[in-house]
């Protein structure tokens, strides 16, 4: 009898080619203003003929290969006035927090900062509202939606001619940290004592927000701003053989914690490094401008003193000088990131 056939086993299937493309990561300032690489087509024709038309018609490169729109020359952060909830925490027991407002003193704070900002604004233009003067400069602004920002907003663009003014944008990612809806008098008080025995940045508030939360809002933000910088939303494109385009800068009225926040996202500042942060006075201004290289640096404006009272240590100074004549796409290789300051075993 013959011996029973055997189905012979299929070929085993070869094992799919691992791509070598690899993605590399790169975050926040490190790549803020720096030209992304454009996809390449699937059989590479569009480069071809990018590269021809390059060939007959050279006039055309600046619209093949746009140079990165101009990056704003600072970005100020701005608390807002004195507010209802400031002077009596019992507001926040009647109101909701989205809707306290300004005290008059607050107001008055919001008409002063207004004022701050436009000669810093103006600085080095000859600028004067009185006159036309040359119209080389402009403010971009985001705000809180709640009332207490979006009251310094308008307290402070009554310092701003309409000519002035980019654009304003309501972000609800840069509001005040929620504290979870109506409170309990009695009960936050008890609440701020726990938090401070377990820590300001990751204690979260019932039905509330921990700092560490904001952190990721205001993460989401901080992508949001870079793209916005990134395709020049703040500045309409201009034809060929136009003047420059103006000076822009953008300022962001939000609240104490949320802007402090924002610094730490920004500048890669461990928890540590911002619980020894101070809040900024309401009406009270942080600039962050332009260096030699064009990363945006606090030493620019302000001294070392100011901002070692507003908590910055030894070692952030340190990269705020760095930060001060370092290039986009550089990377500060002695910073906290290197390392060793998270060890203890080194001498």
């Amino acid at each position: 009898m013959a011996a029973a056939t055997r189905c012979a086993p299929a070929p085993a299937a070869s094992p799919r080619p691992r791509s070598r493309h690899r993605l590399r990561c790169r975050c926040c300032e490190d790549t803020l203003g720096v030209p992304r690489r454009r996809a390449q087509a699937s059989s590479g024709a569009r480069e071809q003929e990018q590269q021809q038309q390059q060939h007959y018609f050279p006039e055309l490169r600046p619209l093949l290969y746009p140079a990165p729109p101009p990056r704003p020359r600072r970005i100020v952060l701005v608390r807002h006035g004195q507010s209802e909830g400031n002077v009596d925490e019992g507001a926040y027991t009647r109101v909701p927090d989205p809707l306290i407002g300004l005290t008059p003193k607050g107001q008055r704070q919001a008409e002063d900062c207004g004022r701050r900002l436009h000669r810093l604004l103006s600085s080095g233009h000859g600028d004067d509202e009185e006159e036309d003067g040359d119209d080389d400069w402009k403010v971009y602004f985001y705000v809180s939606p709640y009332r207490r920002t979006l009251e310094t907003l308008r307290g402070v663009g009554r310092a701003f001619d309409a000519r002035r003014i980019a654009g304003v944008r309501e972000e609800p990612r840069i509001r005040e940290q929620d504290f979870g809806n109506f409170q309990d008098r009695e009960k936050m008080r008890v609440e701020k004592e726990i938090r401070r025995r377990y820590g300001r940045f990751f204690y979260r508030f019932p039905d509330g927000e921990s700092a560490a939360d904001v952190y990721d809002r205001i993460t989401g933000f901080r992508e949001t701003l870079r793209a916005d910088i990134d395709i020049g939303r703040f500045q309409p494109p201009s034809p060929p053989g136009a003047p420059p385009a103006p000076e822009m800068n953008l300022v962001l009225v939000s609240h104490g914690l949320t802007l402090r926040v924002f610094l730490m996202r920004w500048y890669k500042w461990t928890v540590r490094q911002f619980e020894g942060l101070a809040n900024l006075d309401n009406g009270g201004t942080l600039v962050m401008q332009t260096g030699e290289g064009g990363r945006y640096s606090l030493l620019v404006h302000h001294t070392v003193d100011e901002l070692r009272e507003f908590g910055l240590t030894d070692e952030m100074i340190d990269d705020q000088m760095w930060q001060r004549t370092a290039r986009p796409g550089e990377l500060n290789y002695n910073f906290i990131t290197n390392g060793p300051s998270f060890f203890t075993h080194f001498s």
